[in-house]
């Protein structure tokens, strides 16, 4: 892009406006179709894809669940972006912001509804009692959990989008946007120089969370951009993003609802542990 852009004096809606994504989003809220979720037996109802906020859920629920928190068992439901599933009007009864994941919490007397993926976090790890670190350091698990959500748009939204989905390359955002995912690699690196996980010792919701957006993106999974990014000088992002894909529940997590990538790694729903054995793409096929 040349030509300086003078916006209108009123914005109006371009229904095609090209990019890829650009036909699903819109300027306005709610349904656009009706269709009820499917609900299973367990406590809890996760519906959702395995893009890095679906992940974060996904991830969360394998570890309790490998901690003995047999309480946790959940049922994961695919939601099909590409094809508006977000927009059914039973999935914005859970989440009217139309984003993933969202889950229904039936453990109780009232299902209640929770969105955003660090609220489902929170809520879980609140619920029982688990992946909050030491209480003298909550303070600080909070501050790198809303870190997290706050940063990840830079990354996703800023530079994901300008780099891999915009129409065309445009030198200045690709440039305004990698330069804040770089400081943002930075923070994480210098804080990770001195500390195992994000907070110290402790494993929490606040590693979790960051763990899928900025774990894959220094091991060169986000947008084939690591050689622009430079991922390799994040040294001690690399380190602990390597320590915490060992973890059999993470890897268990990440394979929850996903679409792409090898069979074997795809799970689509998720219904019962022993899913990971006999229900992958690998198993039954498309």
């Amino acid at each position: 892009m040349t030509e300086e852009y003078t916006p209108p004096k009123v914005w109006k809606w371009e229904k095609d406006n090209g990019g890829t994504w650009g036909s699903l989003n819109r300027p306005i809220a709610g349904a656009t179709h009706d269709k009820e979720l499917p609900v299973g037996e367990h406590p809890f109802q996760l519906y959702s894809l395995a893009t890095p906020n679906g992940q974060k859920v996904t991830i969360m629920f394998e570890e309790l669940l490998e901690a003995g928190f047999s309480q946790a068992e959940y049922d994961a439901w695919l939601i099909k972006i590409g094809d508006g599933d977000q927009f059914g009007s039973g999935f914005v009864d859970i989440n009217p912001n139309s984003k993933l994941p969202a889950l229904l919490d039936r453990s109780g007397d009232t299902p209640v509804r929770v969105f955003e993926s660090g609220a489902i976090l929170m809520h879980l790890a609140e619920k029982f009692g688990a992946f909050l670190g030491a209480p003298e350091h909550r303070a600080e698990m909070l501050s790198w959990l809303f870190w997290q959500m706050g940063s990840a748009p830079y990354l996703g939204g800023g530079f994901g989008h300008f780099y891999a989905y915009a129409p065309y390359k445009m030198e200045y955002p690709i440039d305004r946007f990698t330069m804040e995912v770089k400081r943002q690699l930075d923070v994480l690196d210098r804080a990770l120089a001195e500390r195992k996980f994000i907070t110290g010792d402790d494993y929490t919701i606040a590693d979790m969370a960051i763990w899928p957006w900025y774990g894959r993106t220094v091991k060169g999974g986000s947008y084939d951009a690591g050689e622009f990014l430079d991922v390799q000088s994040y040294k001690n992002v690399i380190r602990w993003a390597d320590e915490i894909a060992e973890r059999p529940a993470v890897q268990r997590g990440r394979m929850v609802n996903a679409m792409s990538g090898e069979p074997s790694q795809q799970l689509r729903e998720r219904h019962a542990a022993s899913d990971f054995e006999t229900r992958t793409q690998d198993k039954i096929g498309d």
